[in-house]
């Protein structure tokens, strides 16, 4: 069901036009630290997992730095598309990561072979989700409003269960509600 939407071309173009809209809105509240302005400060990243054919503004991330020479500070909105520094897209790690739960190893080893992604770094994903993910302020603040609460052992599964909707609509849902991770300061903690 999800993997028809991770080679579907329309769907990343609609992650890109979230972060679009959300670069937009950072852009427009200005520097945070000091209100001037901000420069267009985007840079590319090389995204893995991707498994249709994109444009180069598919890996572009979108960021800003403040017009004040005194300030200089950069602003990184929330994105849809980026799970911070890791290299490969956030849907992926969050799929990958969610139908590994169950998986048998012939079937994971094909799943890895198909995005490029070796077992450990599966594993290294199962363990983000795990032991990093559970440990942020962001976790730590948001988890007490989801009741019943998240059986965080079988995370990220438990979380994308709780929007509702289409698999689509469902997972952008899922991956707004991870934004505030995956922007400015919060990216550094990932």
């Amino acid at each position: 069901m999800y993997q028809d939407l991770l080679a579907d071309a329309k769907f990343h173009e609609q992650l890109l036009a979230f972060d679009r809209d959300l670069a937009a809105q950072c852009r427009a509240a200005g520097c945070l630290t000091c209100g001037a302005a901000l420069h267009t400060a985007n840079y590319d990243r090389k995204p893995r997992g991707r498994l249709v054919a994109l444009g180069g503004e598919h890996n572009r991330r979108f960021s800003f730095c403040c017009a004040r020479d005194a300030c200089r500070d950069r602003e990184t909105p929330p994105s849809v598309r980026f799970l911070g520094r890791k290299v490969y897209l956030a849907v992926i790690v969050t799929l990958i990561s969610a139908i590994h739960i169950g998986l048998t190893e012939p079937r994971l080893a094909k799943l890895a072979e198909t995005i490029h992604a070796d077992r450990q770094t599966v594993a290294r994903w199962r363990r983000w989700w795990l032991d990093r993910f559970t440990t942020t302020p962001f976790w730590r603040a948001n988890s007490a409003d989801l009741m019943p609460p998240v059986d965080a052992a079988r995370l990220p599964t438990t979380l994308l269960e709780r929007f509702a909707g289409e698999p689509a609509t469902q997972l952008i849902a899922f991956l707004s509600f991870l934004g505030p991770i995956t922007a400015g300061a919060s990216v550094r903690a990932i």
